[in-house]
């Protein structure tokens, strides 16, 4: 068996040993003028402005557009069987259960469908239907920054 030995030190930078010993027994820097201090994490959080909390109404219209995006968007269909939906198929994957805000989702989904393309539509599923990906996709959008705006 054969060990080897590295014979070669690094060198020791000799300021090294200058800072050791000033910290070792410190001596008074001059204050930092407060203009040139660096921000508190205190001030930096505040400075940051207030975290944005989703209302329920908003959460449900955000995570079924994400469901879409993830799994596909159909017409003619509540759910495709490779797994897209429509509007309201959307909706009650995001939401869960036909609650609340299922309910408000939908309305304000639907309002901003009829702001866009008419007041004819008396249902999502029809609306849905009629148009292209890109056109239902900025209701959704629109929908969601209403909601967010409302802060519902």
């Amino acid at each position: 068996m054969t060990t080897r030995t590295e014979t070669h030190f690094t060198p020791i930078d000799q300021n090294l040993y200058a800072k050791a010993f000033q910290l070792l027994d410190p001596t008074p820097e001059p204050p930092v003028p407060p203009a040139l201090a660096a921000p508190s994490p205190v001030s930096v959080i505040l400075a940051a402005g207030p975290v944005h909390h989703p209302g329920p109404v908003e959460k449900t219209l955000t995570d079924a557009l994400a469901f879409l995006d993830t799994h596909g968007w159909a017409k003619h269909r509540l759910i495709h069987p490779e797994g897209a939906r429509c509007s309201i198929g959307a909706l009650r994957a995001a939401a869960g259960a036909r609650n609340a805000a299922y309910r408000d989702a939908g309305r304000l989904l639907l309002d901003e469908a009829r702001r866009q393309h008419g007041s004819q539509w008396k249902g999502i599923p029809a609306w849905n239907d009629a148009h292209t990906g890109p056109q239902v996709r900025s209701v959704w959008e629109a929908a969601i920054q209403r909601a967010r705006h409302l802060n519902i």
